[in-house]
């Protein structure tokens, strides 16, 4: 019997290299559940807006919430979302101070919202808490839990900047970058949903 050379044999197709990591996954699921949940808060927030026994919504004697400050907030979250892709996009070209001033910068964007947020708290507090009635339970909850994102979010950028200044990331291998991105793009983009259905909407029923 004639002997087959090895390499006349059919080969196995080659694996194709994933493109994303096990880590990215991860946190695109954990986004994902995170995103129920706030969908699920927003929609109880809905239901009790046009639910007819409630005739006034927010509840009479609260006043439709005021947009300068939310703006403000939102303004500095898309500035540091922006701020994040600049760095991202710097260290995939090899720049890693680019990347470093990227993450700084976002974070430092972030802590801004967080004291706005704390700021808003200390007006809102004098007008009704957590435990007054219906609104004020799920104003609380939702912008509350949002923001204990952002500080989890701020420190996660803190972290990923303080690999950064030890050179942990090159064009090459940043791929914890961009998973630290997904993140912070995700928070970001809950705040416009957030923005939009507890400060805008009442404004217009």
């Amino acid at each position: 019997m004639t002997a087959v050379p090895l390499d006349a044999l059919p080969r196995a197709p080659d694996a194709r290299r994933a493109t994303r990591d096990v880590g990215w996954w991860g946190m695109a699921l954990l986004c994902a559940t995170e995103a129920s949940l706030f969908a699920s808060l927003i929609g109880s927030y809905f239901y009790l807006a046009l639910v007819p026994a409630n005739a006034h919504w927010p509840p009479a004697g609260i006043a439709d919430p005021a947009l300068g400050l939310p703006l403000l907030m939102t303004a500095l979250l898309l500035a540091s979302s922006g701020a994040f892709w600049w760095g991202e996009r710097g260290i995939a070209r090899g720049d890693a101070r680019r990347l470093r001033l990227g993450l700084a910068l976002a974070a430092l964007l972030g802590i801004g919202f967080l004291l706005l947020q704390l700021h808003e708290y200390g007006d809102k507090l004098r007008h009704f808490g957590p435990t007054t009635h219906a609104y004020g339970a799920l104003f609380y909850t939702i912008t509350g839990f949002h923001g204990a994102h952002v500080a989890f979010g701020v420190l996660m950028l803190l972290y990923t900047g303080l690999r950064a200044l030890r050179g942990h990331f090159t064009a090459a291998r940043h791929q914890g970058v961009t998973t630290v991105g997904l993140y912070w793009h995700f928070v970001d983009g809950v705040w416009l949903v957030i923005v939009t259905s507890l400060y805008v909407s009442p404004h217009f029923y």
